[in-house]
């Protein structure tokens, strides 16, 4: 399972996060989504730890926190959806006859 930081400011590093969640335990993985054309950090961040209790501890105690002067928003990631490129709008018009 991994953990979900939202509102991130722009100058994150993989560093400053690590050294944020060390505090409540090992640390297995950073990433922090760029935008694909800029490269610019897009303000959020998944942090996996090493158990579920170290996870259940940083998120109790830093949802909410102030750092680098914002607020984060941290709990459980959310598995990612799959998109389903079958439905919805657009492609090829079918009329039913």
């Amino acid at each position: 399972m991994s953990i979900y930081i939202g509102n991130l400011p722009y100058e994150v590093t993989s560093e400053t996060l690590k050294e944020v969640f060390t505090e409540y335990g090992t640390v297995n993985r950073v990433h922090i989504p760029t935008d694909r054309e800029t490269g610019r950090v897009r303000g959020f961040a998944f942090v996996e730890m090493a158990t579920e209790e170290e996870e259940s501890k940083a998120i109790e105690t830093l949802d909410g926190a102030e750092w680098m002067s914002r607020e984060l928003r941290v709990n459980k990631a959310k598995p990612r959806e799959k998109k389903d490129f079958n439905r919805g709008g657009g492609g090829r018009r079918r009329d039913n006859f």
